[in-house]
């Protein structure tokens, strides 16, 4: 079963040499005439100490001497223009390679549900993406390389070296075979340490990006120490994980090179023999030793390889792991595009498990286009999982979702997703310019619309005060602006989207009140004439929603307008009652 893995793995590993194959034959051959000419130099050398030294007329020796000379001239030109292609293109074939597995990583990391990024920190996803992918560059030149010219200069070698004498070739044979049977017996063993090493970054990683994430609360509590100790703690691992791996490797290469001098050794003494046996000439003794060299730097090569090899699939087969990772979220095979939607959202006996713990049970509502409802109750009735359901960051387990009438599984994620704008509590500003974050509604949209946007959204005089204008960078998080600025250029994003469906996910609940009271205009006027679903926590800014649903553990408790919720005197009453008294 592992066996058909690993072939599955390589077999998938080798697909991505296919759109290089014209550049990879070409470094395969440049590698094989690289291999070539080396195998002629000793050759040449023999010929000359057994053929050409030893003849009796002298003055022949100078011309044969010299029209040796310029062949191995010509040959190590080939070989230097040879060695240059495999160096320089053949690098680039292997960086090009990951380029493009980096790029298919990132794509399916894009297209992963959010449950997956619930369960999974960042910095290791980090870790897979740029740490996990870095010896993917020289196994994937120096892998197949490093194979074909060792396989050809061991081969080849190995049959000159057996015409010259086969006694003494069998004698090299039986130590390579012991090589080969230590350098495999190794494989599974170093598999499992260097997949141990790559966790052990991974886990830094995640420590180093959940402490820099939050490093503004990390010294606003003076908790340094802590962060310390958890990054001494995950570094010290990684330590002792790299420690194990150097152990290993130490007794690894120091076997392999005992072995490969106890072969030296061996062939050298029984060559010794056969010369005083006469069976092996000088010159044929000197061959042999330069090539046991040749022959010996392709295993040395082969064993180093194995090193690198592992290494470099350890790296693959985790990039692997993520991309055999299916969404939770994906499109129907039928899914149709939704186009421009109306905006009628009805939730059908819906109900949501998370983790195995129920969130929703048998919830139906439903909301005509245009108006608008807002959400209330108490923290963990499933307020935020209704609201992310609409656009399918997860699915229902049971029950439908419709808009139209139409259940929103039949539509594609993308065109879906195209008709709906998200205004969050807490807001995302990527680390570029202001512009760049409105257009993010609207990637195509003109100055004019982005300025447009930035007016209703009560930004514009704003951004036109900074130095730089609408190029001002915000900084990672939108970290130089306050939080009523990050929120209006949110709400920018949404104008600039215009969807028929609006979420505001507590957009104003964590800004003082001169904030809260520009944006919540903002808001109005984004809300109008759109099919809204509000999540408050200050009921003060739902009074003049459509519809307001009471939720608790058992679903809906109470639904009705502002005022008829308070006339009836129940738990919205109470609610709206304690904050009033609260301000």
């Amino acid at each position: 079963m592992k066996a058909e893995k690993d072939k599955s793995l390589l077999r998938r590993f080798v697909a991505y040499y296919i759109p290089y194959k014209g550049l990879f034959a070409a470094d395969l051959l440049c590698a094989a005439i690289t291999g070539g000419a080396g195998l002629a130099f000793p050759a040449l050398i023999r010929y000359l100490v057994n053929d050409v030294f030893t003849l009796q007329d002298k003055s022949l020796i100078a011309p044969i001497l010299i029209k040796t000379a310029a062949l191995m001239f010509v040959l190590y030109l080939v070989e230097a223009a040879s060695l240059y292609f495999v160096t320089s293109w053949g690098h680039i074939l292997g960086a090009r390679i990951e380029t493009d597995m980096r790029g298919v990583l990132f794509g399916h990391m894009e297209k992963l549900s959010f449950s997956f990024f619930d369960k999974t920190s960042t910095g290791k996803m980090v870790s897979r993406l740029i740490t996990d992918l870095f010896d993917i560059t020289e196994l994937a030149h120096h892998g197949p390389e490093n194979v074909f010219i060792s396989l050809f200069k061991i081969i080849g070698s190995f049959v000159i070296l057996a015409r010259i004498h086969i006694y003494l070739s069998l004698i090299l044979l039986f130590f390579t075979i012991l090589l080969v049977i230590v350098m495999f017996g190794y494989r599974a063993r170093m598999t499992n340490v260097f997949m141990d090493n790559r966790r052990k970054i991974a886990d830094v990683n995640a420590i180093v990006q959940d402490s820099l994430s939050g490093i503004r609360t990390v010294q606003s509590f003076s908790n340094e120490s802590i962060e310390m100790e958890k990054f001494h703690h995950g570094n010290e691992a990684f330590y002792y994980s790299k420690k194990r791996m150097y152990f290993f490797m130490g007794k690894y290469f120091t076997l392999n090179q005992f072995m490969q001098g106890m072969l030296y050794l061996t062939t050298l003494i029984a060559g010794g023999f056969f010369v005083i046996r006469g069976t092996l000439r000088a010159g044929d003794a000197i061959a042999f030793v330069l090539y046991i060299n040749m022959y010996l730097v392709p295993i040395r090569t082969l064993i180093q390889f194995n090193e690198q090899f592992q290494k470099g699939m350890t790296g693959f087969r985790r990039m692997v792991e993520i991309i055999d990772t299916e969404p939770d979220v994906k499109d129907l095979t039928e899914a149709v595009d939704a186009g421009v939607l109306k905006g009628r959202i009805e939730f059908d006996h819906v109900s949501f498990s998370y983790g195995g713990e129920k969130v929703l049970t048998d919830l139906s509502f439903s909301i005509e286009a245009g108006k608008t409802v807002a959400l209330v109750g108490p923290s963990g009735v499933g307020k935020t999982t209704i609201c992310s359901l609409i656009p399918r960051f997860y699915d229902v387990t049971g029950g439908r979702v419709l808009v139209d009438g139409i259940d929103i599984r039949d539509f594609t994620l993308r065109s879906l997703r195209r008709n709906i704008a998200v205004v969050q509590q807490d807001v995302y500003l990527f680390n570029s310019s202001v512009r760049d974050n409105i257009s993010y509604g609207d990637r195509e949209a003109s100055d004019d619309a982005i300025r447009d946007a930035a007016k209703k959204a009560h930004i514009d005089e704003f951004v036109e005060s900074l130095p730089a204008g609408y190029e001002t960078i915000v900084g990672e998080r939108g970290v130089r602006f306050s939080g009523g600025e990050r929120q209006r250029v949110s709400i920018a994003r949404a104008f600039l989207r215009n969807p028929p469906i609006l979420i505001l996910d507590e957009a104003t609940s964590s800004l003082d009140n001169i904030s809260e009271r520009a944006i919540q205009a903002a808001l109005d006027e984004l809300s109008r004439d759109r099919t809204t679903l509000v999540i408050a926590h200050r009921l003060s800014t739902i009074r003049n929603a459509d519809e307001i649903l009471v939720l608790s553990e058992n679903g809906i408790a109470e639904r009705g307008t502002h005022a008829e919720l308070l006339e009836r005197n129940g738990q919205y009453a109470f609610l709206y009652r304690s904050q009033f008294e609260e301000a």
